[in-house]
C-alpha cells in the first residue's frame, strides 16, 4: 500500500521579526511615553481637557515620528543590503570561478570536506548562485530583508494603538483621579504587551512582562516627578 507524502510546513519565530520589532516598539513607545506626558502635565494642574489635548497631541506627533523614524532606518538597512547584493552581481559575472570557491571555503568552514564544499556550491550556484551568496555569504534571506514601508506603517499603526489606552484612561476617570487611573492602567498594559510580544517571538513571558513594566513606571515617575516641579515652580 503506498504511503501518501505529508507536506510539512514549520513557521518560524525568526520570519516575524521585522513586522513584531517595529509593533511591538511602537505600542511600548505609544503606552510609556503618552501615559508618561500625561502624567507630567496632570502633575502641574492644568485643567483636564487640557490635558487631553496634550495627549492627542503626543499621539499625533508620535505616530508620525515613529513611522517617519523607522521608515529612514530600515530604508538605510535596505540600502546598504541592496549595495551588498548588487556587489556580489558584478562579482559573480566578473569572476565566477573565484566566487565558486569562496562559496566551498565557507561550507569547509561548516564542517564539510573540501570534496563534497565544492559539490554543494557547484549545486546551489548552478540553481541560483546570487542567491546562495546572498545566504551564506552575506546572510541576507527574504524574510529578513528589510522593508521600510512595513516597518514604518507597523511602528505607526502599533504606536497610535498603544497611546489611545492612556488617552481612554484621561477620558473615563474623574479630574481627581486621573493620575492613578493611567498610572494604574498603563502598567497592565505594558505587561499585556511584553507578554504578547514574548508568546509571539517564542521569549520567556515572566522576563518580558518584568522588563516592560520595570523601565514604564520609570518613565511615569520621572515625567510626573518633572511635571509637579515645574508646575510648582511655575
Amino acid at each position: 500500500m503506498p504511503t501518501r507524502r505529508r507536506t510539512h510546513r514549520e513557521s518560524h519565530y525568526i520570519t516575524r521579526m521585522g513586522w513584531l520589532r517595529a509593533a511591538v516598539l511602537g505600542a511600548n513607545d505609544g503606552i510609556v511615553s503618552t501615559a508618561s506626558l500625561v502624567l507630567g502635565v496632570a502633575a502641574a494642574g492644568p485643567a483636564p481637557g487640557d490635558v487631553l489635548v496634550a495627549g492627542v497631541a503626543g499621539l499625533v506627533a508620535g505616530a508620525l515620528s515613529m513611522a517617519a523614524g523607522e521608515y529612514v532606518s530600515v530604508s538605510s538597512q535596505a540600502d546598504s543590503e541592496a549595495a551588498d547584493i548588487a556587489r556580489e552581481k558584478r562579482e559573480l559575472r566578473d569572476d565566477h570561478a573565484h566566487e565558486r570557491l569562496e562559496l566551498a571555503g565557507i561550507y569547509r568552514a561548516r564542517g564539510l570536506t573540501p570534496e563534497l564544499a565544492l559539490q554543494v556550491a557547484d549545486q546551489l550556484m548552478a540553481k541560483d548562485a546570487l542567491g546562495a551568496h546572498a545566504l551564506d555569504e552575506l546572510g541576507i534571506t527574504l524574510h529578513s530583508q528589510a522593508r521600510p514601508l512595513q516597518a514604518a506603517a507597523a511602528s505607526a499603526a502599533s504606536f497610535a494603538v498603544g497611546a489611545a489606552l492612556p488617552l481612554l484612561a484621561v477620558a473615563a476617570s474623574p479630574a481627581a483621579w486621573m493620575q492613578a487611573v493611567v498610572a494604574a492602567s498603563a502598567l497592565p498594559f505594558l505587561a499585556g504587551l511584553g507578554a504578547l510580544a514574548a508568546r509571539a517571538g517564542g521569549a520567556p513571558v515572566g522576563i518580558a512582562m518584568l522588563r516592560v513594566t520595570f523601565w514604564g513606571a520609570i518613565a511615569m515617575a520621572a515625567t510626573s516627578a518633572i511635571g509637579a516641579l515645574v508646575g510648582t515652580a511655575v
